[in-house]
């Protein structure tokens, strides 16, 4: 409604006249009043008055926060390489001596999560940049030739916006490029092309002596999508990856974000980051902020260890849920279990963290492991030990029950996509081949032959430890929580031996 206001009043206002006028009011004095203040609104409009007034009315409130790089953290390389190509915008005389062109466009490419958004922002600001920021799923409509009109329309604001603060770049952020800037078919009268095309068009009017500059960053999850058109040296010059934090990364993520809570003597940082293994910035951030709600319900005055460790369950799993499960169905869901937690003890020593049997998500039961180091790199050995710890569940349940539950299919949707990855790379009897090759009944074929290899070789190993099962499956019915460690205990009461 707002946004219409000048035309509702601009057709409101003659019709009032009109109504006066048939009332046999003189309307002289209110229009010469109306043309007064029209004149006044005219005269501080121009003087910029007005638009500095609505400016203080913005900033009563609390001032936007600046963001800096050294509030980004676990992203220290695409950071020195973002800070790097932003140095040709901010040392543009310095460049020019060497005969440098200035980057037109960046490229961020990395899974959801991972501070793309806050790279784009953090690069306006080392810059002194107007920031200015869309989304490509704002760009899409049914009617052609709109999309392209909102690729206009968006430079056309940075280069206002940057002029009338006086400022001599603007970065222009755009989000999920990959929906406007997928591969074109060849046809011409595609939306999705000519909203394309506008953006190829607006990169190449970017000149290295225009003032103000012009930076485009793009941030996309799906790098292979894009066209070539647009991934070209002049156009998108750097291409940077945001990747999933290492170790090191993650602990500095969390550092950040636990600048302004209140952390117990017991609480380790560093134990969180290494038990958030696959963990993206913004689950971090989560993390740190489900477990200040767990002290808060608590009325805890401190954050203490175990609200980490429940923090990140729930990240993980999803919130507790208050199925009732039968005592059938608790034994069975404990021994599956434990049946994944031996399996895990067995083949990869210190691996177990916590053995669960609480609802949570959508898993009855739960084992969360703790990784002894980030692995990039995995050999044969390495991911059929994975898939045994996945099949340990099912095994455990055939070895006491005789039979399966419908509570194993996560579990072999796993095993059967690190059989995939097995078959791609190379690791399998099939040796090197063209997955793409592969026919429906070879993959059941190859797929068959491993998991049930790895079966028989899970349930072989399992069965020497029955005395285990037993012992350890009333604790964790009556606790409902068994920590690694002393799950590690009992075993070494037991004198069992790893694998």
């Amino acid at each position: 409604m707002r946004k219409y206001k000048w035309e509702i009043l601009a057709g409101f206002v003659p019709v009032l006249l009109l109504f006066l006028l048939t009332r046999g009011i003189n309307i002289l004095p209110i229009v010469f009043a109306i043309l007064m203040a029209g004149g006044i609104f005219y005269v501080l409009r121009s003087r910029g008055q007005l638009a500095a007034a609505g400016g203080a009315r913005e900033s009563k409130g609390k001032a936007p926060a600046v963001l800096s790089f050294d509030d980004i953290g676990g992203q220290e390389r695409p950071k020195q390489e973002l800070i790097e190509a932003l140095d040709f915008l901010v040392r543009h005389e310095e460049i020019a001596k060497f005969g440098i062109r200035p980057l037109k466009g960046i490229l961020l490419t990395g899974p959801p999560g991972t501070g793309k958004t806050l790279l784009a922002k953090a690069a306006a600001h080392y810059t002194d940049s107007i920031y200015v920021a869309a989304s490509g799923s704002e760009f899409v409509e049914m009617y052609v030739g709109v999309g392209a009109g909102r690729i206009r329309d968006l430079f056309k604001e940075a280069r206002k916006k940057a002029s009338k603060a006086g400022k001599a770049s603007a970065v222009i952020f755009i989000d999920e490029i990959d929906v406007i800037g997928g591969k074109r078919d060849g046809g011409q009268h595609r939306e999705y092309d000519q909203t394309l095309n506008q953006l190829l068009t607006e990169m190449d009017g970017i000149h290295t002596n225009e003032s103000p500059r012009i930076l485009l960053i793009a941030a996309t999850n799906r790098k292979e999508m894009l066209d070539s058109a647009l991934l070209r040296p002049g156009r998108f010059d750097r291409h940077i990856g945001v990747d999933l934090p290492d170790k090191k990364g993650r602990l500095h993520i969390l550092n950040i974000h636990g600048r302004n809570k209140p952390l117990a003597k017991d609480a380790s940082l560093e134990r969180v980051a290494e038990e958030s293994f696959g963990f993206s910035g913004a689950q971090l951030e989560s993390v740190m902020n489900e477990a200040a709600i767990y002290a808060l319900r608590e009325a805890k005055p401190l954050i203490g260890q175990q609200h980490l460790s429940m923090a990140i369950d729930k990240v993980m799993m999803g919130e507790k849920t208050d199925r009732e499960a039968t005592n059938e169905e608790r034994e069975r869901v404990a021994i599956h279990e434990l049946g994944h937690a031996i399996a895990a003890e067995m083949v990869r020593p210190g691996s177990v963290s916590q053995v669960a049997l609480s609802p949570r998500g959508q898993a009855l039961g739960y084992v969360r492991h703790n990784p002894q180091q980030d692995r990039y790199l995995y050999t044969q050995d390495f991911l059929e030990a994975q898939i045994m710890i996945a099949l340990g569940g099912a095994a455990a349940e055939e070895m006491f029950y005789g039979g399966r539950s419908t509570g194993s299919r996560g579990d072999f949707d796993q095993a059967m996509s690190i059989v995939r990855t097995m078959v791609e790379s190379g690791l399998t009897e099939l040796g090197i081949i063209d997955a793409s090759m592969m026919t429906p009944d070879g993959w059941a074929k190859v797929t068959s032959s491993i998991l049930d290899g790895l079966m028989d070789r899970t349930k072989r190993m399992l069965a020497e430890q029955r005395d285990l099962f037993m012992h350890s499956l009333g604790i964790l019915i009556t606790e409902e929580t068994l920590h690694g460690d002393r799950f590690r205990d009992m075993m070494t009461s037991s004198g069992i031996q790893s694998a």
